[in-house]
């Protein structure tokens, strides 16, 4: 078998689809004798020992030796040949169709059950096995299609999944492209730009086509009938309903759409053209139009996401919390979940996720720093108990790296802790790994190219502006530079190959600034700063964005979201939580085979929610204000102080 291994992340999107296909046919082949054994009968059929049947080539003088029993325990092909269309005494056979090449490696996978793929021969295997009838062997050589899907091979292997009717294969193949869209048409357009039309509208029409902004769609469809205009201008009326035109800007859409010369030189696009502009009209006008009751068209309904932004718990109104919302970034709203952790509320606590587990790591509820952890099952909406860390932490920062969660420093009431431990999943146990060279709790921390980055926090005296990194291989912690300002309450997060540190506690006032670590040039540079000040926040990147989330302003907890796109070098204002709250952390989770569950259900009433919102801005409401306003002699209190807090300076006497 080959071993080179291709990236999970690559292959990430078929997840869900591999976990659907769990029957006997799409299973990974399984021995059902010892290994010895099977290796003594392929030695025999090497030696032609006891063989009773040969296989030729015509056009070669040559010929494989081979056990009938064998070949026909594997494949049905080979049993309907050798009991019943041969003649008894005739048993030398020629398979037009198959190359020996082939055929070598489909006999030696029926000796052994393993043979050497590889991306020059799998198609041919797999089309031999297909033709013999060998189903473990065709599973054995979709899983290895679907482990490599590359930018670089997805649509290859989309075509050839339909050609042999792989659904496995042509699913996942599928589903990588949507995901890995606006990488393809950037760096990997052209096999995209050379599928017949019914593809192309197919994959454009997708509701998971993973796009931030449907302008990327209709340029798409345009240079696709640039390719050969003579020809696919007349499909544009096709693509154009491929894309969500009432999501489009009014300006762009009347630039870009409505001008555009193969549009105006279609009779039939008008309707489609008179339908958008309408609704886009529509939409700019719906606050001052006094519109209450307009469901959502389909050409304005948004796609479904591919990355969801979980929040769990935090602090709110003077309690810790259980709340679980998550946020729909293509409905731009946020969703309430009401599977609450049944054990009780949790802060200031560690999260990550592997696979379809969210892990909250630690934490404290106005009483106990927790040791104990817990595990929330994305996929069956259950929670579970692991086993507790060796140390109670809160303020503790939690990484996810390589299928392995890392929970780094903390406060247990009275210290501040520089211990690291690593919990296997597997094995359900935590791990002491080396110490950082700082006492740090209340800092935060990421992973970028395998290091795990942690920056910032408060040993118990100060707030840090030191920052170190862990690398997993050699078991080690490495001061790095400073970062600009010291940052206790702190977020960050990896974007683009750089570490982004966000907002916190400098010891004397929350701060909004922002900063970029290049690990390259080994070098912090201020970014743009965000329009709240916050610390300890939610902080998670999606669709190449960062998105800062609630957090303690200093005065009270806040719901405020925005987005940062480095790109631009600006923030966006992005729709609010539903509630206000800090002390919490947000993590990104993808690939998740229910991730409906955890998108806004009701698009059509989209257009009224939008109603009501530019309503309330208009006349000054906002949410959960009437909560606010009962807690203002009590906003200093809504933020819980650490229990035994020494310091009257850091960000930890707030949440």
């Amino acid at each position: 078998m080959d071993n080179e291994q291709w990236p999970s992340s690559e292959a990430g999107s078929s997840s869900a689809l591999l976990s659907s296909f769990e029957s006997s046919e799409f299973t990974s082949p399984k021995r059902c004798i010892s290994q010895p054994t099977m290796h003594a009968l392929h030695d025999m059929r090497l030696s032609e020992t006891l063989c009773d049947a040969s296989i030729v080539f015509p056009d070669e003088r040559h010929e494989m030796r081979v056990h009938r029993v064998i070949l026909s325990s594997c494949s049905e092909y080979f049993r309907i040949l050798f009991t019943t269309a041969l003649p008894s005494d005739k048993h030398t056979v020629s398979i037009p169709g198959i190359e020996r090449s082939a055929m070598v490696e489909v006999i030696q996978y029926a000796y052994l059950r393993q043979c050497d793929l590889n991306e020059r021969n799998v198609y041919e295997v797999y089309a031999a096995a297909d033709f013999l009838i060998i189903r473990s062997l065709t599973s054995y050589c979709a899983r290895f299609l679907v482990d490599r899907l590359r930018p670089d091979n997805c649509v290859k292997i989309m075509l050839f999944g339909r050609q042999r009717l792989a659904e496995l294969v042509y699913e996942s193949a599928k589903l990588f492209i949507l995901k890995h869209f606006m990488k393809l048409i950037s760096s990997h357009a052209d096999a995209l730009l050379q599928l017949p039309v019914d593809d192309v509208c197919l994959l454009l029409a997708d509701e998971q086509l993973n796009v931030r902004d449907e302008s990327t769609v209709w340029e798409f469809a345009v240079r696709w009938i640039d390719r050969d205009p003579a020809n696919r201008a007349q499909h544009v009326l096709r693509l154009m309903k491929t894309v969500r035109l009432g999501l489009l800007n009014t300006e762009y859409f009347l630039e870009n759409v409505k001008e555009n010369p193969y549009v105006l030189a279609a009779e039939d696009t008008k309707s489609l053209i008179i339908e958008s502009l309408t609704f886009l009209y529509d939409l700019e006008m719906i606050s001052t139009k006094g519109i209450k009751e307009m469901k959502t068209p389909a050409i304005g309904l948004p796609r479904l996401p591919h990355e969801v932004i979980f929040t769990v718990g935090g602090w709110s109104e003077g309690l810790p919390q259980s709340i679980i919302e998550t946020y729909d970034t293509r409905a731009d709203r946020w969703v309430r979940i009401r599977n609450e952790d049944p054990h009780g509320p949790r802060a200031y606590y560690g999260a990550a996720f592997i696979g379809t587990q969210l892990y909250c790591i630690g934490g404290y509820d106005g009483v106990e720093h927790f040791h104990t952890c817990r595990r929330f099952d994305m996929v069956h909406k259950v929670w579970h108990e692991i086993a507790p860390m060796h140390f109670r932490r809160c303020y503790v920062s939690v990484v996810a790296l390589d299928g392995l969660l890392y929970a780094m420093g903390g406060f247990d009431g009275n210290t501040r802790h520089n211990t690291v431990e690593r919990y296997n999943p597997h094995t359900n146990q935590w791990t002491l790994v080396a110490t950082m060279n700082s006492m740090r709790s209340d800092a935060d921390a990421c992973v970028l190219e395998g290091l795990i980055y942690i920056t910032g926090g408060f040993d118990g005296h100060e707030c840090l502006a030191t920052v170190e990194s862990y690398d997993p291989r050699t078991n080690q912690w490495s001061l790095l530079p400073q970062m600009l300002s010291r940052r206790s309450g702190v977020s960050c997060a990896a974007l683009d190959g750089s570490v982004y540190v966000v907002g916190g506690f400098n010891g004397l006032t929350r701060l909004d600034t922002c900063e970029r670590y290049d690990p390259i040039v080994r070098q912090w540079t201020a970014c743009p700063s965000m329009y709240h000040r916050r610390s300890n926040f939610g902080l998670e990147t999606i669709d190449g964005m960062l998105f800062a989330i609630g957090g303690y302003d200093g005065v009270s907890a806040t719901a405020y979201v925005e987005c940062y796109s480095p790109k631009s070098e600006e923030w966006y204002e992005a729709t609010d939580l539903g509630r206000l709250r800090s002390a919490f952390r947000a993590v990104t989770v993808s690939d998740l085979p229910n991730v409906r569950d955890y998108l806004h259900a009701n698009k059509e009433n989209l257009l009224n929610e939008l109603y009501q919102n530019r309503r309330a801005v208009l006349t000054g409401e906002r949410i959960d204000e009437e909560v606010e306003e009962e807690d203002q002699e009590q906003q200093q209190e809504d933020e819980e102080p650490e229990a035994g807090s020494d310091t009257a300076s850091s960000s930890e006497d707030v949440d």
